[in-house]
């Protein structure tokens, strides 16, 4: 299986991109204009953070990250993408915060035989037949945090769930992996418009259907909009919300007390118990000046996953091959602990049970609770090619 993923790899050396010699041109695509750049601050922060503690080089050469704006838009991301390829001539390109963008850009990133590590979004076509040996994951696929949160909600006998998330992939990939572990009655499965602001009609439904629970997917401006109207409604008390990817230390701060004792899921939080990510946590917070989110966290591993890269050659950049094969032993200290890549290169690694609290300096945070999955593996990779 291993000789069939490098002669794989050898085949993108051919295809790959002019390098300069003395320089790794990282570039990060992000969103970082309009309601949804909260959580693009944090992925570009995490990522800052992590060069900077590599002093700026990686194996001695000079690292420069190249920053682009997908503006919320898939159209515009691979825009950003091809002009990376061609203009900048990046030897990797990292971020991407949403799955509809990842989706946008992967032919023209993985058909030039750049390597592509995606800081965030999961799609489950790229865990399954759309795998390439030059795509790598520092997140999660999809499904599997929501895997988690309907796991966590079947074992404590909660049944007749109302469902709600964006209609776009992922939102499509995470209610349908809560439907995979949950095994109670769903009440309803609704999907609304991506950047909605105005959620009073479907709350009106939700309140008529008098489902058990919500179990919502909203990420950063999506997630801060709809809990203010949900708890504005007075149906927190009567429904209880459980969420991913919704209430997090990007969307808390807005949010604010009223989030206290809700659940959450993931694979990543503040408190986890491993030397990176105490160090990265409180260098965050000592450079920035604020909490780091699980983008931040994903981003900064991210860019250590490269630097892992750069390393195993010894700095020479046309060493595709090498460069995957270092890759593929995500040998680097991850903020999550030690995991391993998957056939697909998708993390194989634990999800949390994560409740909200307030630290004692006055921040919102999920905390870690428990462990909900250890070393989980996504619903996918047994159709990725490199399987077989």
């Amino acid at each position: 299986m291993k000789k069939r993923i490098a002669a794989i790899a050898v085949a993108f050396v051919a295809a790959s991109p002019a390098f300069a010699a003395n320089t790794v041109k990282i570039g990060l695509i992000t969103t970082l204009s309009g309601p949804e750049g909260i959580q693009g601050k944090r992925m570009k922060d995490g990522a800052d953070l992590a060069l900077k503690e590599l002093h700026g080089k990686m194996d001695g050469l000079k690292a420069e990250i190249i920053y682009g704006d997908d503006q919320f838009k898939p159209d515009v991301g691979r825009q950003v993408a091809v002009q990376m390829l061609k203009r900048d001539h990046v030897n990797f390109v990292t971020g991407v915060i949403w799955s509809n963008v990842l989706l946008a850009i992967r032919q023209p990133v993985l058909s030039s035989g750049t390597i592509l590590v995606s800081a965030n979004a999961g799609p489950a076509e790229l865990a399954g037949r759309q795998c390439a040996p030059n795509f790598f994951s520092t997140s999660w696929q999809n499904d599997e945090t929501p895997e988690a949160m309907g796991q966590f909600m079947t074992e404590h006998k909660i049944t007749d769930v109302y469902l709600m998330a964006p209609n776009y992939a992922a939102g499509k990939d995470m209610l349908a992996g809560f439907k995979r572990y949950f095994k109670g009655k769903i009440a309803a499965e609704v999907y609304t418009k991506m950047g909605q602001s105005d959620y009073q009609a479907e709350i009106t439904n939700i309140q008529a259907a008098k489902p058990k629970a919500l179990f919502v997917f909203f990420p950063g401006g999506m997630g801060i909009q709809f809990m203010k109207q949900y708890l504005q409604s007075g149906l927190r008390d009567q429904i209880p919300l459980y969420s991913v990817f919704t209430l997090t230390e990007e969307t808390l701060p807005a949010i604010g007390a009223a989030a206290i004792g809700d659940y959450s899921a993931g694979s990543w939080s503040y408190d986890l118990d491993y030397p990176a990510n105490k160090k990265f946590v409180s260098d965050f917070r000592k450079t920035y000046g604020y909490m780091p989110s699980f983008v931040a966290a994903q981003s900064y591993d991210a860019i250590n996953l490269i630097d892992s890269a750069v390393r195993a050659v010894h700095g020479d950049l046309k060493n595709t091959k090498g460069m995957l094969a270092a890759m593929d032993k995500a040998n680097f200290a991850s903020v999550r602990g030690p995991f391993k890549y998957n056939i697909n290169h998708f993390p194989i690694e634990n999800f949390y049970l994560l409740k909200i609290e307030k630290t004692a300096d006055g921040a919102y945070v999920p905390r870690t609770e428990g462990v909900i999955f250890h070393d989980h593996k996504d619903a996918f990779y047994k159709e990725c090619h490199m399987a077989m």
